[in-house]
């Protein structure tokens, strides 16, 4: 593969929702992503400030990330864990998508 893209969300949180946030994150929805073929790159509490969170996921196309991404948000584990707790504890949050020039650039990463 020549090409990716880098799809990097920063979220605003509730104050005293992080930790929660992460938690969830770390043990379901991060695993999940990777179930449904999301190459996840990097995740969790933003070290400069206390109310944020950034996810940073890897694909193949722009297509890919938008398919991939719905359709994880339409599996029965994402509907029934965590559609009715996640999005209360986000106050806002910010989508940066960028092309990574080459595959090389990202050798370090293992696309799904």
């Amino acid at each position: 593969m020549e090409n990716a893209l880098l799809e990097i969300r920063f979220f605003d949180l509730h104050p005293g929702t992080r930790d929660e946030f992460h938690r969830i994150s770390h043990e379901g929805t991060v695993p999940l992503m990777r179930r449904c073929g999301i190459t996840v790159v990097a995740y969790g509490p933003m070290l400069n400030d206390d109310n944020a969170w950034c996810l940073v996921r890897a694909f193949r196309s722009e297509q890919d990330r938008v398919t991939t991404s719905g359709a994880m948000y339409e599996t029965a584990e994402w509907l029934s864990q965590f559609d009715a707790v996640v999005p209360p504890m986000i106050a806002g949050y910010r989508t940066a998508v960028l092309n990574a020039p080459s595959a090389a650039s990202l050798e370090w990463v293992q696309l799904a």
